[in-house]
């Protein structure tokens, strides 16, 4: 065909009849017709945002979420003679908290790196129904006092998924998670003010699934956490007990490539019992500390 095409013009010039034709050999119309050549719009047309080239081989993974947090249940005692506080009935923990959580993973083949920022922050103004006793310091009742809770944590895990299956991810694997507590008792009057803090390293497991619903609707789930009984795997050189866990739910869509928001529900729980070695005075070193914690949150994936 197209050989019939680039003889078209040789017989044309041939025939006498059509020589004299300057219209038909002046007719730039079908020469110079740039619509179909330059057409832009479907080059230049902006696609869907996508963290990652598809078909590179590893993955980036960005998340954020942010919501409310209200505690189950929180108590606490520091020093064996000292008060048992209930935050919740006693504290002001008896309200909701923002709560905003960050994590970044990294991807290659069939092992996943992830870093999880949480803060956590709880803190009330309450006046005291009873006395209350913190380290030997007292505090009478009626008194009105600041009680602050502050337990942000940094973690690092690593785990493996052990399905070859793209679309679904069942990993597990280890994490060491980053304690940075603040425990504060503060009379807003500022005689009295009591505070622990304490920094350590915990080792914990970890395991996660994710998986579709149907073509935009995915779901997941998740835990992270340990109960150690035994000296050295909570993050203390003595018999203190241990436990922490973080485990959540959640569904989500997938209105575009790159891009996944969800709903999450969220569990962040644990505590300790036991007497430290590196305590200072006043107080026997001795702590009872337990909190429970569910959180309710909206996020976005990013891939």
């Amino acid at each position: 065909m197209l050989a019939l095409l680039a003889l078209a013009p040789a017989f044309a010039a041939d025939a006498p009849a059509t020589t004299d034709a300057p219209a038909t050999t002046d007719a730039p119309a079908t020469t110079d017709a740039p619509a179909t050549t330059d057409a832009p719009a479907t080059t230049d047309a902006p696609g869907a945002f996508r963290l990652n080239t598809p078909g590179r081989g590893f993955e980036v993974r960005l998340a954020a979420e942010l919501g409310f947090v209200g505690v189950l249940s929180h108590i606490i005692q520091f020093d064996r003679d000292g008060t048992e506080f209930d935050y919740v009935k006693e504290g002001g923990q008896d309200v909701l908290f923002p709560f905003a959580r960050a994590e970044a993973g990294f991807s290659w083949r069939r092992s996943h790196a992830v870093l999880v920022y949480q803060p956590l922050l709880l803190q009330g103004d309450v006046t005291l129904q009873d006395e209350l006793v913190v380290d030997d310091v007292v505090f009478e009742e009626g008194t009105p006092i600041r009680a602050r809770y502050n337990f942000p944590y940094f973690r690092g895990s690593y785990l493996y998924d052990v399905l070859p299956s793209p679309e679904h991810e069942l990993s597990f694997g280890i994490a060491v998670q980053l304690r940075n507590a603040t425990i504060d008792f503060a009379s807003l009057d500022g005689e009295a003010l009591v505070s622990n803090r304490d920094i350590g390293i915990v080792p914990l497991l970890a395991g996660r699934y994710e998986g579709p619903v149907s073509k935009h609707i995915w779901w997941g789930a998740e835990a992270t956490g340990f109960y150690a009984p035994i000296k050295y795997l909570n993050g203390d050189d003595n018999g203190v007990v241990g436990a922490i866990l973080d485990a959540s739910v959640r569904i989500g869509v997938s209105p575009r490539a790159g891009v996944r928001p969800y709903v999450n529900a969220r569990y962040v729980g644990g505590g300790a019992e036991g007497t430290s070695d590196e305590s200072t005075p006043p107080g026997d070193g001795y702590n009872n500390n337990w909190l429970h914690t569910l959180a309710i949150s909206a996020g976005t994936q990013f891939r």
